[in-house]
């Protein structure tokens, strides 16, 4: 028997962690790392297993202790986020939204939402499981100057068009959302207001950004891996016991049904590693996308949401478009081995989504590997020498690699000695 094969795909995993964990600057802004504590409780015999249901209310025999580790992280993440109701089910925020739309709304309902080049993510949209499920797409009215909600026009549109849902947040969001404003009209006309906190959740448990559960938002749905640095996943939060008990009953046995067990305790531990380290990581993530904004900006890069200070969160947003556009910045930047995405921004149309004018930029992972003000006025340097500088690919991207020798470890979390741990905690096959 050859293993050539098996050779072969371990060598390719082995060429993307060396890639992308040693030799890029990862600027992707819904990426993130987990440390290696959660890497140990993530690799565990609950991959194996089933837990149809909620704790110790099962279809499934053999979780008592899945039970417990599903309740206290439905707990911690409460206690985090200022939430009275969790839900970890969701394997995605994709599902998160899915379930909440669901449960909310019905078929033919409308829901107003941003437009794609202001922030809405697929999922919100007529192309995603809100089109699926029949409800149709509105646009909210977006001041793309603040970069952010036109609150009196949406205030009339709400009005006017009555839709279930009016959902917040969104994939690029760079200030705080006008949920408290919009909170009362909503309601008015017999809607929900639904956050998506995917990339600013971090943030949220950090105390850095707005607290959507308090100021009015109905229910916020998440994934669980972006500024928030845990495993992929999702979940839902709400302090309406209402609320609450119609999205239980919607995310099982309609969106999930084995919610991908592991992912628990890690994202447990990735809680308490919040708990514990969330506000000076959150704080320094808003520092270092702060000075990365100004530092382009001073490079001459065309930096959106300048007449606000540029961001409130991990995000950057740039026109690149007089550099050739979106997908030929973030191709050239790929070959120097920075890691970045297309976007569209505001002047886009939809013909554009495949070469959108924009480049979106997340600084949470770098963070994370313990990248300060310092470096995000170097990172902005290397943009200014790939791009408008245009020196050699090879030059670059030798920067970059030598840079990246000194950020190899993951910051934020707890210092144990992980062989004792594994020893005692994680004898996950003896």
């Amino acid at each position: 028997m050859s293993f050539n094969e098996i050779y072969e795909a371990l060598n390719l995993i082995k060429q993307h962690n060396k890639w992308r964990r040693k030799e890029c600057i990862n600027l992707i802004a819904s990426e993130n790392v987990t440390s290696p504590l959660v890497d140990s409780v993530y690799l565990s015999d609950a991959m194996h297993r089933y837990a149809e249901g909620t704790p110790f209310k099962r279809f499934y025999q053999g979780t008592r202790y899945i039970d417990e580790i599903e309740e206290k992280t439905n707990q911690v993440l409460g206690e985090l986020l200022g939430a009275k109701y969790v839900d970890i089910r969701p394997i995605s925020g994709t599902t998160a939204n899915g379930a909440a739309f669901f449960a909310l709304a019905t078929h033919g309902d409308k829901a107003m939402v941003l437009p794609v080049f202001a922030g809405s993510h697929v999922s919100h949209t007529r192309f995603g499981i809100l089109g699926a499920l029949g409800l149709s797409e509105e646009e909210m009215p977006f001041n793309s100057e603040e970069m952010n909600i036109d609150v009196d026009n949406a205030i009339k549109k709400i009005r006017q068009i009555k839709p279930k849902l009016v959902i917040l947040g969104g994939t690029v969001i760079l200030f705080r959302h006008p949920i408290k404003e919009l909170r009362e009209v909503t309601e008015e006309v017999g809607g929900y207001i639904l956050y998506d906190a995917a990339h600013v959740l971090g943030l949220i448990a950090g105390k850095q950004f707005q607290d959507p559960a308090n100021e009015g938002a109905h229910i916020v749905t998440s994934s669980t891996h972006k500024t928030f640095p845990g495993p992929q996943g999702g979940l839902a939060f709400t302090n309406n016991e209402e609320i609450y008990k119609k999205y239980k009953k919607v995310i099982f046995p309609v969106f999930v049904s084995n919610h991908h067990l592991h992912r628990l305790a890690a994202t447990l531990i990735t809680a308490y590693e919040m708990k514990y380290f969330g506000k000076e990581y959150a704080s320094t993530i808003v520092k270092n996308a702060k000075t990365l904004a100004e530092e382009l900006h001073s490079y001459g890069f065309k930096v959106l949401g300048e007449k606000r200070g540029f961001t409130e969160t991990h995000q950057v947003v740039l026109n690149v478009r007089e550099f050739g556009g979106g997908t030929r910045v973030a191709e050239h930047l790929e070959k120097c081995n920075i890691i970045t995405n297309k976007n569209m921004i505001p002047g886009d149309t939809p013909e554009m989504v495949r070469d959108p004018s924009g480049l979106r930029l997340g600084v949470q992972e770098m963070t994370r590997m313990g990248m300060n003000t310092s470096e995000m006025k170097y990172i902005a340097e290397l943009f200014y020498s790939a791009l408008i500088k245009k020196e050699p690919i090879e030059d670059v991207r030798s920067k970059v690699v030598e840079f990246r020798k000194n950020f190899h470890e993951v910051k934020y979390t707890f210092n144990i000695d992980l062989n004792k741990f594994s020893e005692e905690y994680l004898p996950i096959i003896s």
